[in-house]
C-alpha cells in the first residue's frame, strides 16, 4: 500500500510527489502514468514558456502561483544546468482599440506584482526593429523559455533517486474499493490518491464522486517553426488576447534550441487524444465532446462560433502566418515551414453556465484530491501551486 498514489506523469504530478516528498521524507509514494514515458501529453508537448504572470485576474490560483513559479522555475533551470532562453516578452497593440486591452494587462501585472514596462512605439523600433505596434507596447524581462521534457525527465529522476516509484504502462481503469483502484497493471491500493490525470481528470473524479458540474473540452494546438529562425527572432511576441476566454491567440515563441514558432491553434478537437488522423480514436469520447461543442455552438456562449470558426481557419497555413505578419513589419516567415507536433490542451467547461473556466480548479476529500483544470500557466505554476495544495489538501 502506497500513502499517496498520483495519477498522471505530467509536470503536475512529477512536482505534487516531490512536493508531498518535502514535506514527508519517508512517505511511500508512487506516481502512474499510462504511457511508456512521463511528460508523454501537454507537459512535454507545450510550448515551454514561463509566463510572468499578468495576465491573469489578481484574485486568480494562476496569479497566486505564477510569479513565484517562474522565479522557482529559472532557479531550478539554472541550478540543474538545465536549457533556458531568458528572452522576455513584447506585447504589442496591433490597433487602437487593443491599447485598453494593453492597460488592463499593466493594471493586472502590478497588482500580481510583476515586472513589467512600457515601451513607447519609437523606442520599441530602436529596441526590437522588426516588431510593430500602435502607440506603446508592454515589455516582460521575466518571460523565458525552456524544453519542458528536458525539465520533466530531471524532476523524475530526482524522484527516483528519492525511492518514488514511476509505473509506467500502468493505466487507470476504475475505482474498486474505497482505498484502491484497478489499472491495467493489477490493483493498486493506498492511503490518499492525488488525480492530476489532465484529459481525464474529470473522469477520474467522477468515479470519487466530484466534478459533477464539469467535463474537459479538447483543444488542439499546433505550431508553424522556422528551425533555423530565418526571421531573426530574439524575444517572445505576443498580442493582446480576448481576456473572456484563456486563449492568448497566435504569437512568436523563440525557442530554447534557437528555433522560432508561431502559433498556436486553439482548434476543438473531436477525442481526447485527437492529435493526428484516427489514433486513439474513441467513439464514446467524439460523441460526448461533439454533444458539448455543438450545444456551445448554437448557444454561442463566450463567442464559441466565432472562436471554433476562428481557431479551423488556422490549420490553413497562409492564414495562420497573415495572423502572425500582423505582430512584425518587413521580416521573412518563408522559414516557418514545420508543423510541430500537435498538444492537446485539456480545457474545463462549466457545464451548468456553459462557461470555459479561467482559473485552476481542485476538488477532493480525506481520501482523494483531482486537480481538475491545470491548463496554463500550470507549467511555470507547478511548484508553488502543488505545494498548496499540499499544505491546503493533504496536512
Amino acid at each position: 500500500m502506497y500513502d499517496y498514489l498520483i495519477i498522471g506523469g505530467g509536470i503536475i504530478g512529477l512536482s505534487m510527489a516531490k512536493a508531498i516528498h518535502k514535506k514527508e521524507i519517508s512517505a511511500k509514494i508512487a506516481i502512474i502514468e499510462k504511457e511508456n514515458k512521463i511528460a508523454s501529453h501537454a507537459s512535454g508537448r507545450n510550448s515551454g514558456v514561463l509566463h510572468a504572470g499578468f495576465y491573469y485576474n489578481e484574485n486568480s490560483l494562476k496569479a497566486q502561483f505564477a510569479k513565484n513559479g517562474n522565479q522557482e522555475l529559472q532557479e531550478y533551470c539554472d541550478t540543474h544546468s538545465l536549457k533556458i532562453n531568458k528572452c522576455g516578452k513584447v506585447i504589442v497593440a496591433q490597433n487602437k482599440n487593443e491599447i485598453n486591452g494593453l492597460e488592463e494587462l499593466k493594471r493586472r501585472g502590478d497588482a500580481n506584482g510583476v515586472e513589467l514596462y512600457w515601451i513607447s512605439e519609437k523606442e520599441l523600433a530602436k529596441r526590437f526593429p522588426n516588431i510593430k505596434t500602435t502607440q506603446k507596447a508592454l515589455f516582460s524581462p521575466t518571460t523565458a523559455t525552456i524544453d519542458p521534457k528536458e525539465l520533466c525527465m530531471n524532476i523524475a529522476n530526482e524522484l527516483i533517486k528519492n525511492d518514488i516509484s514511476i509505473l509506467t504502462y500502468t493505466k487507470y481503469l476504475k475505482r474498486i474499493g474505497k482505498y484502491s483502484i484497478l489499472t491495467t497493471q493489477g490493483k493498486i491500493k493506498y492511503k490518499k490518491l492525488i488525480n492530476c490525470a489532465g484529459l481525464y481528470a474529470d473522469k477520474i473524479a467522477m468515479d470519487f464522486g466530484f466534478a459533477k458540474n464539469y467535463t474537459i473540452i479538447p483543444f488542439k494546438g499546433i505550431y508553424l517553426k522556422d528551425k533555423k529562425n530565418i526571421s531573426g527572432l530574439n524575444t517572445n511576441i505576443y498580442p493582446v488576447p480576448n481576456l473572456k476566454n484563456p486563449f492568448l491567440g497566435v504569437h512568436f515563441t523563440y525557442a530554447i534550441d534557437g528555433s522560432a514558432k508561431i502559433g498556436p491553434t486553439a482548434i476543438p478537437a473531436f477525442w481526447r487524444e485527437n492529435y493526428k488522423g484516427f489514433k486513439k480514436f474513441s467513439l464514446d469520447e467524439m460523441i460526448n465532446i461533439l454533444y458539448n461543442e455543438a450545444s456551445l455552438f448554437i448557444s454561442n456562449a463566450f463567442d464559441f462560433r466565432s472562436l471554433a470558426i476562428e481557431e479551423i481557419k488556422k490549420y490553413n497555413k497562409n492564414h495562420l502566418l497573415n495572423l502572425a505578419q500582423r505582430l512584425i513589419s518587413d521580416t521573412n516567415l518563408k522559414g516557418y515551414d514545420e508543423w510541430t507536433t500537435p498538444g492537446i490542451r485539456a480545457q474545463l467547461l462549466n457545464k451548468t453556465t456553459s462557461e470555459l473556466v479561467q482559473d485552476f480548479t481542485i476538488e477532493g476529500d480525506d481520501i482523494s484530491i483531482h486537480i481538475l483544470n491545470a491548463v496554463s500557466p500550470a507549467l511555470t505554476s507547478a511548484f508553488p501551486f502543488t505545494r498548496w495544495i499540499v499544505e491546503k489538501y493533504l496536512y
